[in-house]
């Protein structure tokens, strides 16, 4: 089968090397000149590297990540340090660390050297046809799999879009230049309308990210010099990892989600996946993972369909990662909400709350959450529903 993949970012790449390991004839548009991504590190969980394996990648992935931080205690703090709660290990187990570069490199590394395609911003029609126009050029594909971010052009031309919701807070990102100590405790502090998150990398530099609540499309002069500010009084590590970071190396955006779930993640002949079809809030910490999963679901129901099977693949594919990314995108943002307490009287209801929850409850709610198994015949009951099915 000839696929065409609209997007080399993670979801992106983890599709195109799953299929083209199967015999698939695979090519990747990224409209972008270097296909180097945009980013600072991220965490993949137990359900992330199931998929992974699924398709013969897990060994890469983890060749170049951490699972150090499932080592440290890790959990919520204040800004003075006091503890609210503490993961038990199982929640953290399976948690692994990486630099997005990294994982691209590693991802890039299994598949054929021409594979991507630089400088292309590729177009399907509206129909969803597998007919991609890139460079003045049109080509002919049996299935297009767009990955082509939040802001997809792919979703808006298929009549897809339900449009984004601002989730009322702006985030920065940024890597450290060099280790820092940050004394085995990883995870992230909630303050007012603040939070601030430390995670180690592979080489002990520290990923950290940080948010605060603010109007959508707020300008920053120094960005750099604005999270020193918004942290500089909360608990060490947290100043001393800001100021090891490149002034230049931090990165800031608002943070949106879809706001609703779309009625397909198919039209015709094109699937959307990764942030294209279910974008959501990072407190989960489940973005890239839902588009691991989601790559990994639609490779394994491509396999042995042949031609006269696709589109009925395509409807399972729709129907179960709609479901599955649904319920994540909503418990995010909740969790968003929650985490984001800006009010005297909220805040400390949150931080009571931490307190009193049980161990045995956050390990059941991770444990769930990374709940996924590749798809079989068996799992592919009920029959779909008509609001399922490829539009």
């Amino acid at each position: 089968m000839r696929i065409a993949v609209i997007g080399a970012g993670v979801g992106g790449l983890v599709f195109a090397a799953g299929t083209q390991a199967d015999g698939h004839e695979v090519t990747v548009f990224e409209r972008r000149r270097s296909s180097d991504p945009a980013g600072a590190g991220l965490t993949l969980f137990g359900n992330a590297f199931a998929a992974l394996d699924i398709l013969g990648l897990g060994d890469a992935v983890r060749d170049v990540s951490s699972s150090t931080i499932a080592t440290m205690r890790a959990g919520q703090r204040t800004p003075s340090g006091a503890w609210l709660t503490t993961l038990p290990p199982s929640a953290v187990a399976s948690m692994r660390s990486i630099h997005r570069a990294q994982l691209h490199r590693a991802l890039i590394d299994q598949l054929a050297p021409t594979t991507v395609r630089t400088g292309r911003t590729a177009t399907v029609p509206s129909d969803g046809s597998p007919r991609v126009a890139a460079g003045g050029e049109f080509e002919e594909f049996d299935l297009v799999v767009a990955a082509d971010g939040i802001r997809s052009r792919t979703r808006t031309g298929l009549g897809l879009d339900t449009g984004l919701r601002y989730a009322g807070c702006t985030a920065w990102r940024g890597i450290t230049a060099e280790p820092v100590d940050i004394r085995e405790e990883a995870g992230e502090t909630w303050g007012r309308g603040r939070i601030f998150g430390v995670v180690p990398l592979r080489d002990g530099r520290i990923y950290w990210f940080a948010t605060a609540n603010a109007p959508a499309g707020t300008r920053f002069e120094d960005e750099h010099g604005t999270v020193l500010r918004l942290f500089e009084d909360w608990h060490d590590p947290i100043p001393a990892c800001v100021r090891a970071t490149p002034a230049g190396a931090v990165i800031r955006h608002d943070l949106h989600d879809l706001a609703e779930p779309l009625p397909s993640f198919v039209r015709g002949r094109t699937a959307l996946l990764g942030d294209a079809a279910h974008a959501m809030t990072p407190n989960l910490g489940q973005g890239a993972g839902q588009a691991i999963e989601d790559a990994a679901t639609l490779a394994v129901l491509l396999r042995g369909c042949g031609e006269g099977g696709l589109d009925t693949a395509l409807a399972d594919y729709s129907r179960l990662r709609r479901q599955r990314t649904r319920a994540i995108a909503r418990r995010s943002r909740m969790a968003g909400r929650v985490a984001q307490a800006e009010g005297r009287l909220s805040a400390s209801l949150r931080d009571a709350a931490l307190r009193l929850t049980p161990g045995a409850v956050l390990s059941g709610l991770s444990r769930r959450m990374q709940d996924w198994a590749a798809p079989t015949p068996s799992r592919l009951a009920p029959a779909h529903h008509p609001g399922d099915a490829v539009v």
